[in-house]
């Protein structure tokens, strides 16, 4: 296959799987997970294959459809949107496998949607990675949007309704309200939505203007959770946990801080965007948002509340070390992209554990569960102090390249922002690690062990790869460094 026609395999790739999916589904449980599995890994194989072309210097492109002049549906592999695919793509695997174990172990309903509608997400998801345009990158926005809904909503309780009916109003009113006018003003001034090396908007905006646009589209974004547009990300926590994962660590908030760094590097670009005065606010507030939620973290007592919060800031990470402005910052936000991935699936995938083994929701019922839970707690423990920073964890390496970068663009600000939030981030996760290890069990609690097979696997898994980032990171500082080769 030509890299052209490779990217449409990748995009179409779960579109086919979620077909086999549903028929397999009609035959049996075994079959329609094999259908899961075959698809997972198929596209690993497809998407994975881009790297090469793309260490190359090769940036493949295609388009698929002229909607009208100037106006296309196209997909480009650069190194930014390559990251994100191969995260996603990666994820998937060890998400699909620990869906199995956590369906099967809580007895859901509706288990061939499920895993249908997962299979939709990553094909949306891979698109937005893949977009050429703002246009393309809006379609395959929404329609990731549109194909998590049933996931949250899984449960179908009115309780659960009313909160999926939060996370599908609050994306698609900031997507249609301020995100597609942002879309149609730039198509309007600049005559074209490309994504392009240095930005397509330089001479064409007045300052303040800017700074406007710039507001449209990071508020407009709603999926990477910037105060005050954040309130559907605890909302959505009615969902499976494998849908948290997903939504945390895979697809949904991860989308959301791509598009904003894509959108700031290939269509404003960084040089233009930060020379204007009315482009500063974005690094307050990403900082805001860090320190607020969390604080918000600090107070909560179920354990997928605190983890929501906790993912609502290391968003904003991403969002604020694009915003500093210097070489190591711009490796920092692709590098944190990778490790928040891998420290909160890890998390989600143990709080998943705990609910099947013990049907445990809140943080005060977890003393001494790590005598009953060694593997899932000892997981939990390695995803925490990624969190917080901790060597050696994915998270120490991001914060690293970030913490650097605001010290040479000597960013006060960012530099008391990092340092606070990780002083947070121990605050709310230290005690949690100390309840689970050195306290003793609730009296009167079950008798439990670890939950199924394929659960601990899959948080094993994560887990390690948390540890293994601090090591073996090089690939992606590579194509990160892609990325800022291509700004200077």
């Amino acid at each position: 296959m030509t890299p052209e026609t490779t990217i449409l395999v990748a995009i179409s790739l779960p579109l086919v799987g979620a077909l086999a999916i549903a028929l397999a589904g009609r035959i049996g449980p075994n079959i329609r997970e094999a259908a899961t599995a075959i698809t997972s890994v198929s596209l690993i194989w497809v998407v994975w294959g881009l790297i090469s072309t793309l260490m190359e210097g090769k940036r493949p492109s295609i388009e698929v459809s002229e909607v009208m002049p100037g106006l296309s549906i196209a997909f480009t592999v650069e190194p930014l949107g390559m990251l994100f695919a191969a995260l996603a793509s990666g994820l998937w695997l060890i998400n699909s496998i620990y869906s199995v174990g956590y369906m099967r172990g809580n007895k859901e309903k509706n288990q061939t949607r499920f895993f249908v509608c997962f299979a939709l997400a990553l094909s949306a998801t891979v698109g937005v990675a893949f977009a050429g345009n703002l246009f393309t990158l809006f379609l395959c926005y929404e329609l990731l949007t549109l194909s998590t809904y049933p996931l949250v909503a899984h449960k179908g309780d009115a309780a659960t309704i009313r909160s999926a009916r939060i996370y599908l109003g609050v994306l698609l009113s900031t997507s249609i309200g301020l995100f597609l006018p942002a879309i149609i003003w730039t198509y309007t001034v600049a005559g074209t939505g490309d994504f392009t090396v240095g930005g397509i908007l330089a001479g064409k905006l007045n300052d303040p203007e800017i700074g406007l646009l710039l507001a449209l589209f990071v508020f407009g974004i709603g999926k990477a959770a910037v105060m005050p547009m954040h309130k559907w990300l605890p909302a959505a926590m009615v969902a499976p946990t494998p849908v948290s994962a997903l939504l945390h660590a895979v697809a949904v908030v991860k989308s959301g801080v791509f598009a904003i760094t894509k959108i700031i590097i290939y269509i404003f670009g960084i040089e233009y965007l930060f020379e204007s005065p009315s482009s500063e606010w974005l690094l307050y507030i990403a900082a805001f948002t860090i320190i607020v939620a969390s604080l918000v973290a600090l107070r909560q007592t179920n354990i997928k509340r605190l983890l929501a919060y906790s993912t609502i800031a290391q968003l904003s990470y991403v969002v604020m070390a694009t915003a500093i402005l210097k070489p190591l910052a711009e490796v920092g936000a692709a590098l944190h992209m990778v490790a928040h991935a891998f420290g909160k699936i890890t998390l989600f995938f143990a709080a998943g554990a705990i609910y099947v083994a013990s049907k445990k929701t809140e943080i005060h019922q977890l003393r001494g569960i790590g005598r009953r839970m060694p593997w899932t707690m000892a997981a939990f423990t390695i995803g925490a102090l990624s969190m917080i920073g901790v060597p050696p964890t994915a998270g120490f390496v991001s914060k690293w390249y970030i913490l650097a970068g605001a010290f040479e663009a000597n960013n006060l600000v960012a530099v008391f922002t990092i340092i606070a939030s990780t002083l947070l981030n121990a605050a709310y996760f230290l005690p949690i690690l100390y309840l689970v290890w050195f306290e003793q069990e609730n009296e009167g609690d079950k008798e439990h062990g670890e939950a199924p097979f394929l659960a601990v696997l899959a948080l094993t898994l994560t887990a390690i790869l948390t540890l293994a980032f601090f090591l073996f990171n090089g690939p992606v500082i590579e194509l990160a460094s892609q990325v800022v080769k291509g700004l200077s």
